[in-house]
């Protein structure tokens, strides 16, 4: 199989480096894998948490965030290799603080949903 394009230009990076953002990549990839199995978890698990209307959105929202997750973190993961490959500053990423702002709304959606339930 061959490999993307931008693993031929620059230079190979310290094997550490490579393998310290590979461990990252698969660490986004496992929370994503656990956003899915949440969502498959509250349906299956927890149908008396809300209506059917608002738990089945709420279950399509976590499992349409974590495979958005695991795309936007291979993505991260490419970016970052290519930096290091051409000597260039980390780029920034946002997917901490949108993971973040996402996975406190879901706290707080599920706290007030066993709040008011009967």
């Amino acid at each position: 199989m061959r490999g993307p394009a931008w693993r031929e230009t620059g230079k190979t990076p310290d094997y550490r480096f490579s393998l310290a953002n590979e461990r990252t990549f698969l660490a986004w990839v496992r929370t994503a894998l656990a956003l899915l199995a949440g969502a498959v978890a509250i349906d299956q698990l927890a149908p008396e948490i809300a209506p059917p209307v608002v738990r089945i959105v709420l279950c399509m929202m976590l499992a349409l965030i974590g495979g958005v997750l695991a795309i936007v973190s291979y993505r991260r993961w490419a970016h970052q290799e290519q930096a290091m490959r051409n000597d260039e500053e980390l780029p920034h990423s946002w997917l901490m603080l949108g993971m973040t702002v996402v996975v406190s709304l879901a706290a707080l959606v599920f706290a007030v949903l066993i709040l008011v339930r009967p």
